[in-house]
């Protein structure tokens, strides 16, 4: 029959509107009372108008636009809107969609997608008839057509399938200017740029664009940026500490800007960082019937992957996991045969069969390195198996080999055989990379590295100090590209690049000197979308990525670092942790092989100094600083931690720091903390202490200078708190009282005094603050030392203080400060470096933590003691007993006492294993009781081998 072979499609002829001024305008049947148009559209744009017409012989129209990516339609006429209607959402996703628009009489509606929940409709109280043009997309430049004036411009994208009236317009006609006329046009393609295909948004982030760019969602990514490249969390606990931040647990990005995510660990800031991270099983675990058959295998799972555990370890200086191991009949080698029975797993997927203190190779155990294995045939106290518990106990530090991530124990199916096991955290300490730095001595000087070539993103970050005013930090060339960083000015900073579009530069200025010697920040960043530039803590600058340059950096030179190819405008100074693209290189290293330039830096307290709070003194080392809290009342890294020290004062016991001394000290180590004493003169102090006593009078505290200036704080004979200045030599001291309840009760006071030239704040027990004025002066002229208890030196006090001196201070101080002195601390941990001087017998105590009844019996204690002499030398007796029936009584006693101590070990063993007894059936109904168990049961181990060897004494 009549068969043609071929399938007669409808022609879909797409257009794309290129630009905001685009239009297309075509006729209408103009005075109908029934309107209808439908189209299909695609675009990236959350906002443009799609339709507009002018009413017929009306001052008014419709807009069919796009906003927030929904479709919307507003009727209008003389500046008051008729209807506004909405319908879909998320039409801005790149994807085509239809809309059709229907106006009858004083009806409108609108569809979506041909989608029931996509549709609209209002009823207006209007007959409505068409106009005779239709705008897709916007309108003429030229001319005043109103319905065309909108504040969200036109439309960018494509559009297909448009129908007026049931009629589908035939676009080639319309090309061929055979029907209706158009602006800005592409006919017969649909122009439109998938921009997030490939997504550049880096590590996970979210890709939307426009129609001419793109843009990146990096929320809960862990990075930053115009592309979500840059990490916002430190690569490791070294760097948070050196940002002043305490122990914690924080988010670290071991490799930067590399693949691998942040993860949480706990940082534990003490002089050694320490980073530790947990895994899920951390009990105490004990093993049973596991033979070569049937082994007990257990898997750890840490708080990060494999991968990003890998990166901190490499990041680390040393890094340990500690592997508790009890036996019982349970061996590690099988000698017959030489196989292990026993081994554990690293991040390699290795087996090992070294244990805890040992080394890597070595089938051994720490106390077979030692020669301290309970027997001498076995390098292992387990393969000795004996018939009672001991262990083989130490940490794993050979960093290719950690973490554990599987432990395989065979050997405890035979009779009375059992094992236990506990696998610490990992810790790692320090960070190798942070503190990596390279001095360049010669302008003509510099290091060289593989380079950013084929790198879709480039960051680079480091920090710098220098006395120079200009130099090249570093430098990296193409053919065309090429990335330069550079010092240009004493304050300003340049990031130029080219990437085949001609070059381009961000500048940071900064408001103070870059060549000051201190440390510095520079990071810079180039992407696909933008270049950025930011100098220590100064606001970000970029600037967004030129049109039309590479995608990836084409740079095929060795990078320079210190200077360039052309070796001129070399950098002098020092640059330490540097990094690229989240990876470090190793200044150091390749610094020990090239002329000019050294390995390290020294300086680090020039700027870092300012973490030491609390009269702390930084002290320089070789990668890094730290805080020497030895002169100051507090503890911790940064001398931040307060620290409660307290001693024991008895009759004539004194202790006298020397002011002048520390002054002598501190200018010597060029400390910024010796300031505080540069004249020897105060204009203000801050004395904290807490004291516990029944005696009165009392000195508490006494402080004097070389002009026989003085401060004393007394107790009087009735318990008050008296504070007594004296700032001028020539008149009477300010004497100020505290009248409470009596201060001398054996209770704990908190005393606290604040001086701000003349005016005077004291504290007591944390009550309200009173407020005094000083008349003898606002300056403490050269002040030479303070004295607790006992004044034994000639003073020229007044009478209350030489009254309250005459038997100084019986009774407890603690948390003594003066300013950022701490007279206890130095006298008790520090009395062989510290400028200080202890007469009679002092002893450090709990006293001023103790509360209630224990604070009651420790001050009876220590009055007992005071007294001079026995308490009770004991008198003859009227009747005296014969020395033979002294012998025979004494006999009698050491039987007996002999017959008590029998009877104790016994019932004490008998206890024992009672308690032996019901841990061991507690262990296997909960595993968190496993340890308490064997413990238990290691302890009447103990405890029978002692009892055996008593009884044989």
């Amino acid at each position: 029959g009549n068969v043609s072979f071929s399938c007669l499609e409808p022609q879909v002829v797409p257009i794309t509107f290129l630009s905001y001024s685009s239009y297309l305008a075509l006729p209408g049947p103009p005075g109908q009372d029934e309107v209808f148009v439908s189209f299909q559209f695609r675009t990236w744009n959350e906002e443009g108008l799609l339709l507009s017409s002018k009413l017929h012989q009306s001052s008014g129209g419709f807009l069919l636009y796009l906003s927030d990516g929904r479709v919307k339609i507003n009727l209008h006429k003389m500046g008051r809107v008729l209807s506004d209607i909405a319908a879909g959402a998320g039409l801005n996703n790149g994807q085509w969609h239809s809309v059709s628009l229907s106006v009858k009489r004083s009806r409108l509606s609108v569809r979506v997608d041909n989608d029931v929940t996509s549709f609209a409709h209002a009823s207006i109280p209007l007959q409505i008839y068409s106009g005779d043009i239709f705008y897709f997309g916007g309108c003429p430049s030229s001319g005043n057509i109103s319905e065309c004036n909108t504040s969200f411009g036109g439309f960018q994208g494509c559009m297909r399938l448009i129908s007026i009236g049931n009629k589908v317009v035939d676009m080639i006609s319309v090309q061929q200017n055979g029907f209706g006329n158009f602006s800005d046009l592409q006919i017969d393609l649909c122009g439109i740029t998938d921009r997030c295909l490939p997504n550049y948004c880096e590590h996970g982030g979210e890709c939307s664009q426009s129609w001419n760019s793109f843009h990146c969602n990096c929320a809960n990514t862990g990075y930053k940026g115009a592309t979500c490249h840059y990490p916002i969390y430190e690569q490791s606990c070294e760097a948070y500490k050196h940002k002043g931040n305490n122990s914690g647990f924080y988010n670290i990005d071991s490799d930067g800007s590399g693949p691998l995510g942040p993860f949480l660990v706990y940082c534990n800031m003490t002089d050694a960082t320490w980073t530790i991270i947990q895994h899920n099983s951390t009990n105490l675990t004990r093993v049973k019937s596991a033979n070569r058959e049937n082994p007990h295998t257990v898997f750890f799972k840490y708080s990060a992957s494999l991968d990003q555990l890998q990166a901190t370890i490499n990041l680390a200086d040393h890094c340990e996991q500690e592997l508790a191991y009890y036996c019982k009949k349970s061996r590690f080698l099988d000698k017959s045969d030489g196989m292990p029975l026993s081994w554990w797993i690293g991040r390699t997927n290795e087996t090992h069969t070294y244990w805890g203190g040992s080394l890597p190779a070595v089938q051994k155990c720490a106390c077979g390195l030692e020669g301290s294995c309970i027997d001498s045939q076995h390098y292992c106290n387990c393969d000795a198996d004996r018939d009672e518990w001991t262990n083989d106990t130490g940490f794993l530090s050979y960093k290719d080999h950690l973490p554990v991530t599987e432990i395989v124990i065979t050997d405890t199916d035979r009779p009375n055989s059992e094992a236990a096991y506990k696998l610490g955290p990992l810790l790692c300490r320090g960070d190798r990379t942070f503190w990596n730095s390279a001095s360049f001595n010669t302008e003509t000087s510099y290091l060289h590295f593989p380079t950013f070539h084929g790198e879709l993103s480039a960051d680079v970050s480091f920090f710098f100090k220098t006395t120079a005013s200009s130099g090249v930090f570093l430098e990296n060339l193409g053919i065309q590209d090429f990335i330069r960083i550079e010092l240009h000015s004493p304050s300003e900073v340049i990031f130029s690049f080219d990437v085949g579009n001609g070059p381009s530069e961000v500048i940071v200025k900064s408001p103070n000197s870059l060549n000051d010697n201190q440390w510095h920040y520079v990071k810079a960043e180039r992407n696909v979308k933008e270049a950025s530039l930011q100098i220590d803590q100064l606001p970000q600058r970029a600037h967004s990525a030129p049109p039309d340059g590479h995608i990836r950096l084409q740079l095929n030179s060795q990078l320079f670092v210190g200077g360039t190819a052309s070796r001129q405008k070399g950098f002098l100074g020092c640059i330490r942790s540097l990094q690229l693209n989240g990876m470090a290189l190793d200044l150091e290293e390749r610094a020990k092989i090239t002329p000019g330039v050294e390995p390290g830096c020294p300086g680090h307290c020039s700027s870092y100094g300012n973490l030491c709070h609390n009269g702390g003194k930084c002290r320089e080392k070789y990668s890094g600083f730290s805080c020497d809290c030895t002169f100051s009342a507090y503890a911790g890294p940064f001398c931040k931690k307060g620290k409660h020290i307290s001693a024991y004062f008895w009759t004539g016991t004194s202790v006298t720091y020397n002011f002048q001394e520390y002054y002598t000290l501190a200018t010597n180590s060029s400390s910024h903390a010796s300031s505080f004493y540069a004249d020897m003169t105060l204009t203000r102090e801050t004395i904290t202490f807490a004291f516990r006593t029944t005696r009165t009078p009392s000195l508490l505290l006494y402080v004097n200078s070389f002009y026989k200036e003085y401060l004393s704080v007394i107790l009087t004979r009735n318990g008050d708190l008296q504070i007594r200045y004296k700032l001028d030599s020539h008149q009477d001291p300010d004497v100020f009282t505290i009248s409470f309840k009596s201060m001398a009760n054996g209770q704990l006071q908190h005393v606290k005094i604040n001086r701000e030239e003349e005016m005077l704040f004291v504290e007591v027990n944390q009550n309200e603050r009173m407020k005094f004025i000083l008349s003898s002066g606002t300056e403490f002229n050269a002040i030479k030392s303070l004295t607790l208890g006992k004044i034994l030196e000639n003073s020229d006090v007044d009478e209350e203080t030489m009254k309250a001196n005459s038997q100084g201070f019986i009774g407890c101080l603690s948390s003594v400060q003066f300013n950022h002195i701490a007279p206890l601390k130095a006298a008790l941990h520090h009395s062989s470096s510290a400028p200080v001087i202890v007469k009679g017998r002092f002893t450090e105590s709990n006293c001023g933590i103790l509360t209630g009844a224990d604070s009651t019996s420790s001050e009876t204690t220590h009055s007992f003691a005071d007294h001079s002499g026995p308490i009770d030398e004991g008198k003859p007796l009227a009747n005296a007993i014969r020395s033979d029936s002294a012998i025979i009584g004494g006999v009698i006693a050491v039987v007996i006492f002999i017959l008590l101590c029998i009877t104790a070990i016994a019932i004490r063993i008998y206890k024992k294993k009672g308690i032996y007894s019901k841990n061991e059936a507690k262990g296997s109904e909960n595993e968190d009781s496993a340890e308490s168990a064997l413990k238990s049961e290691l302890s009447m181990q103990n405890t029978a081998n002692e009892n055996q060897k008593e009884y044989f004494f």
